[in-house]
């Protein structure tokens, strides 16, 4: 295992809540949860970090606005298998007028171990044009709150992360 964070690290100012158990369906032929099921896990993890920030499907129904998924970046750290419950902590890493930049940890919830971590760059869309359009000025009040709350969390050590092999 990695020298990494584990969940009793964890700083209070950091989105927590969010927690899932390993589905049957997720397992693959290797016997541990499935590339797939990281992505959908992390998935799960935004939809909850956008409810708190006021983005979420309510605001869809309410308000027609969504975000779309830009970019991501999956770290796999360590393998979950069956029935593994996990616990999501989310950073806010950066925002302006249209986009929203977050990072998610994966944790197993009862070893506490580091599992996976997911990088994303979110778009604000007004769902009537489905255009790129300004987040809305009671969101960027929250998104600015969560700021100052993490203002002294470090970058996360898997930030930016770039994928390469070892040169010769």
């Amino acid at each position: 295992m990695s020298q990494d964070t584990t969940l009793t690290d964890i700083d209070p100012a950091l989105i927590a809540g969010c927690t899932l158990r390993v589905a049957p369906d997720w397992i693959d032929a290797n016997g541990h949860m499935n590339v797939a099921y990281y992505v959908q896990a992390f998935d799960q993890a935004t939809d909850y970090f956008l409810e708190r920030i006021n983005l979420g499907w309510s605001y869809l129904e309410k308000d027609n606005g969504s975000t779309f998924t830009a970019d991501m970046n999956v770290s796999y750290i360590n393998e979950v298998h069956l029935d593994a419950p996990l616990a999501f902590t989310t950073q806010l890493i950066g925002f302006d007028d249209k986009r929203v930049h977050y990072f998610h940890q994966m944790f197993h919830a009862e070893e506490g171990f580091l599992a996976a971590t997911n990088e994303c760059l979110s778009l604000h869309v007004d769902m009537s044009t489905r255009k790129v359009a300004p987040i809305p000025s009671a969101q960027v009040a929250l998104l600015q709150e969560i700021q100052e709350r993490q203002a002294h969390l470090p970058a996360p050590s898997r930030l930016g992360r770039v994928m390469k092999t070892k040169s010769k």
